[in-house]
């Protein structure tokens, strides 16, 4: 498949949202019954849609941000990613990133991991940081991040029902 990365345009907004509900929605479906229905609820008390929806516009309304994509050669966004600048550590982390599914496993991941790793080193960064889930639907996000050379940071985080 051919594509390119490119920096976002604000036209490519809903078309972003739409690709990124549609390749999160496999992944919400293992993920609640991977997590306390508790804790899965408080998160998304109006369903993971909405709730990803909002994550989506914010990190792309975040100022400072910088969102890339990836377009086919009709310019359709068939991937994107969103990054985020922790200057004073040196870090810089790819805070969100979504493929359609339709075209997973066609290097687009990949891609925009370099792309993101690039803007990074371009602004002097000395670290990449990308997180996801420890739940089954996240295993292809690790296996992807694994591949580009990410290695774990070791963290737990605990919740307990109030």
């Amino acid at each position: 498949m051919d594509f390119r990365i490119e920096a976002y345009r604000p036209e490519q907004r809903v078309e972003i949202i739409e690709l990124s509900l549609k390749a999160w929605g496999p992944v919400f479906k293992e993920l609640r019954p991977a997590v306390p229905a508790y804790a899965y609820e408080a998160f998304y008390p109006n369903g993971w849609a909405v709730r990803q929806t909002q994550e989506v516009e914010e990190v792309i309304d975040q100022e400072g941000a910088s969102i890339w994509v990836a377009v086919d050669q009709s310019g359709a966004v068939v991937g994107w990613a969103g990054l985020l600048f922790h200057d004073v550590v040196q870090l810089g982390e790819v805070r969100i990133m979504a493929v359609d599914p339709q075209h997973h496993r066609k290097g687009i991941a990949t891609a925009l991991l370099d792309a993101s790793e690039q803007v990074m080193r371009d602004r002097g960064l000395k670290v990449a940081l990308v997180g996801t889930g420890a739940d089954p639907g996240h295993a292809p996000a690790r296996r992807t991040y694994e591949g580009a050379g990410y290695r774990q940071w070791p963290s737990v985080q605990y919740m307990k029902q109030l």
